[in-house]
């Protein structure tokens, strides 16, 4: 894997529009076909293609193949993140809150929101929307022109004992 290999996926992501979803994923497919047979990075970019294709049933075992064969850096969150998502689509709610949940206290980046926002999902399909609102306008707080101080005080209060 190297730039070239790194610029032509980002451009067949960037038209994934542009094709119908079984020419996305075989062009995905060729392109994962250049890496190693044992790539975590081409595991994970055929479970993306399932995905955003519509088929969170084939995704789930490549991103679990993906995270079981070392996934690093940003690819690795993505990867439980959009797991986590597919598994919730196909009914698996509770696992998807496990791994979320979980990914919240792995640290921190640039998709701490989308964490929070498919947990808020998950939250829900699982009967807990008080947490769900809670965590999704905590998240939101943050990026509000104002009111951030007040929102999260409003979020917290969703969800704080009396």
């Amino acid at each position: 894997m190297n730039e070239d290999w790194e610029r032509r996926t980002a451009e067949a992501w960037a038209a994934i529009d542009n094709h119908d979803a079984e020419k996305f994923r075989a062009l995905i497919g060729t392109l994962a076909d250049e890496l190693p047979a044992d790539s975590a990075i081409a595991d994970f970019e055929r479970a993306c293609a399932f995905d955003s294709t519509g088929h969170s049933d084939r995704a789930v075992p490549l991103y679990r193949k993906a995270l079981e064969r070392g996934l690093t850096g940003e690819r690795r969150r993505r990867a439980v993140i959009q797991l986590s998502s597919s598994l919730r689509n196909i009914g698996n709610p509770q696992e998807s809150v496990d791994l979320l949940t979980a990914e919240m206290n792995a640290g921190s980046d640039r998709l701490d929101d989308a964490i929070r926002a498919v947990l808020a999902l998950a939250l829900t399909d699982l009967g807990r929307e008080r947490e769900a609102v809670s965590l999704a306008v905590g998240a939101l707080a943050r990026h509000l022109p104002r009111y951030q101080r007040s929102m999260a005080d409003y979020a917290r209060l969703l969800i704080e004992k009396e």
